[in-house]
């Protein structure tokens, strides 16, 4: 069996355990998701927010604002108890890779190079529960918190993507849906988050 062919039989076992990898870890993190209502609570808010900061009108303008604090409330409950269920998983299967390319079993081969998704979804709880419930920031503007719940998000998203697919493709999905650079939405987020953050995903 020449090179080429070995090369190519390599290519399709590598693609196949890449798949099925990715595949494990999309199911995990969908059946756990799917128990909750966070990505239709998410899109009531983010076009709330718009539709808000969109408005000329003032008065119309706070009543959009006060619509959306139930909305609110209800995404910090939900995500705080989906946290706390997916925090009881077992941490072999809950690790991603710091690669910017996922390969399949890292957290096998390579430990070091890996992070608990878990405790990334701790850190965003936290980040998002603090906004919504202006924890410390009593003097925050309706415009700020939305800006910077938007942000908390965001990054929340592109971990969920992160897990599933590979940072690459988590930061290129969150240009396509939200016009916001991975780098930017970590500019736009809270301190604490940032903070917390950087030191559980940091290579």
């Amino acid at each position: 069996m020449d090179f080429l062919t070995l090369s190519i039989l390599a290519a399709i076992v590598a693609y196949y355990f890449q798949r099925r990898d990715e595949h494990r870890r999309i199911l995990l993190l969908g059946t756990h998701l799917g128990q909750y209502q966070i990505e239709k609570l998410m899109e009531t808010l983010t076009e709330g927010y718009m539709r808000a900061l969109g408005e000329p009108n003032p008065e119309r303008q706070q009543q959009i604002w006060s619509m959306l604090t139930t909305t609110e409330t209800a995404l910090a409950e939900q995500f705080r108890r989906f946290v706390a269920d997916f925090s009881r998983l077992d941490a072999e299967t809950t690790r991603a890779s710091k690669l910017p390319l996922s390969i399949f079993y890292t957290r096998r081969w390579l430990p070091g190079t890996t992070f608990d998704f878990r405790q990334a979804l701790a850190v965003h709880a936290q980040g998002i529960c603090r906004v919504i419930e202006r924890d410390g920031q009593q003097s925050i503007s309706p415009k700020d918190k939305a800006f910077t719940l938007l942000a908390e998000l965001f990054l929340m998203q592109h971990s969920c993507h992160w897990f599933c697919k590979s940072k690459t493709v988590a930061s290129t999905r969150l240009v396509l849906r939200h016009q916001t650079p991975y780098e930017k939405v970590l500019e736009s987020v809270a301190p604490a988050t940032l903070q917390a953050y950087n030191a559980l995903v940091a290579a």
